[in-house]
Order: C-alpha cells, then sequence, then structure tokens
C-alpha cells in the first residue's frame, strides 16, 4: 500500500513537473535566453576592457619611451589624450608624468586634468584620495584657505589613509602664514586620530612641543 502511494505520488510530480514545464515553455526559453545573453555581454565587455588596458599600457610605454624635448608638444597631446581615455590606471600615470616633467605650466591647465582623473576616472576610493591630496599639494603655494581647504573637504571628512597627510598639510600651510593658532589646531587634530598616521602624530607632537608650545 505505502509504495502505491509512492508511486502515485512520483507520477503525480512528475506531471505537474511536465505541466509546469508545458505552460511555463516561452517564459523559461526567455529566462535561459536572457542569462545566456548577459554572461555573454558580461565576459566580453571583460574581454574589451582588458584589451583597452593593454592597448593603454603600450601606448603609454611608447610615449615616454619617445620623449624628448624637440617633440615635447606631441608628447602633451598624447599624454593629454590617455588622460581623457579615464583610464584608472595610465590617466594618473600621464598626469604625473606631466607633473614631474612640468610639460606645462599653466595651473589651470594641470587642474583641469586633475578634475578629469577625480571626478571622471573609475578608480578605487583611496587612489582617488590620494590624487585629491596630490592636486592639494601641487595648489597649496599658491592657493587660499578656502580653496585648500575645499580640495582637501573629501579626505578631511572622510577616515581615509591619506586624512593625517591631508591635515598635516593645513597645519604646515598656515604655520607658512605665521598662523600659529590655527596650525596647532589641525596638528592637534592629528594627534587626536584613533586611526592617524603614526609617523605624522609623533611629527606633529615635535612641532607643538617645538615651535607652537606657547
Amino acid at each position: 500500500m505505502d509504495e502505491d502511494t509512492a508511486i502515485i505520488n512520483r507520477n503525480t510530480t512528475n506531471q505537474k513537473i511536465k505541466n509546469f514545464l508545458k505552460n511555463n515553455k516561452k517564459l523559461l526559453i526567455y529566462t535561459l535566453s536572457l542569462i545566456v545573453i548577459l554572461l555573454i555581454s558580461y565576459f566580453t565587455y571583460e574581454e574589451i576592457k582588458e584589451r583597452k588596458k593593454i592597448k593603454n599600457s603600450n601606448k603609454y610605454n611608447s610615449i615616454i619611451t619617445e620623449a624628448k624635448e624637440d617633440n615635447k608638444e606631441i608628447t602633451i597631446q598624447a599624454l593629454v589624450k590617455l588622460i581623457n581615455s579615464k583610464d584608472s590606471t595610465y590617466s594618473p600615470l600621464s598626469l604625473y608624468y606631466i607633473i614631474d616633467n612640468q610639460m606645462i605650466s599653466e595651473k589651470s591647465k594641470i587642474n583641469d586634468l586633475f578634475d578629469i582623473v577625480i571626478d571622471d576616472t573609475p578608480l578605487q576610493i583611496e587612489i582617488k584620495n590620494l590624487i585629491i591630496y596630490k592636486k592639494a599639494l601641487y595648489n597649496a603655494d599658491k592657493s587660499t584657505e578656502i580653496e585648500l581647504l575645499k580640495i582637501l573637504k573629501p579626505i578631511i571628512n572622510s577616515n581615509s589613509v591619506w586624512k593625517s597627510h591631508a591635515l598635516y598639510l593645513m597645519a604646515e600651510y598656515f604655520y607658512s602664514k605665521n598662523e600659529k593658532q590655527k596650525a596647532k589646531e589641525f596638528f592637534n587634530k592629528i594627534i587626536s586620530l584613533e586611526n592617524g598616521n603614526q609617523d605624522l602624530q609623533l611629527e606633529s607632537q615635535k612641532r607643538l612641543n617645538r615651535d607652537l608650545s606657547e
């Protein structure tokens, strides 16, 4: 009796499955097709991205290898084009090369390139914060307090590993302007950070003891 019941239940289940497949045939085909298309699209995208990365790598290496004083403008144009490609690796490297070799003297143009890398290029958050910090360093000697704080605001208002560096830059900025009270406030902020950079915390304490212990 139990065996007959089991057979009936199994047959019933099989029939339900067959009916479900029959009644939902179009939906199942559509769903399966969609999954296949999505998988193909994903792997195609990854392949294109990898090829683009290799292409930009070869292009960057070629630009740097062929860079000479007599083809400076061509080199600049090629590097700017790479920056505009918004590649997470070679856009920042191209910008650093231009800055390190003083290829563009106008700060406004360099800042525009910084903005492309920071705002439009897909970067890991701490890489982005590092580039923001580098932008602040680049502008520190000519910027007002408000301008420099505006650049560093995303780092200062975060828990970034670069927060200590951003605060230290502001502290040194105010000290250079002989605004010692403001400098002292920023050095103290560095010391009070729970996960701050230990070297900068130690240096901040030294600066407070040596130069701001009034």
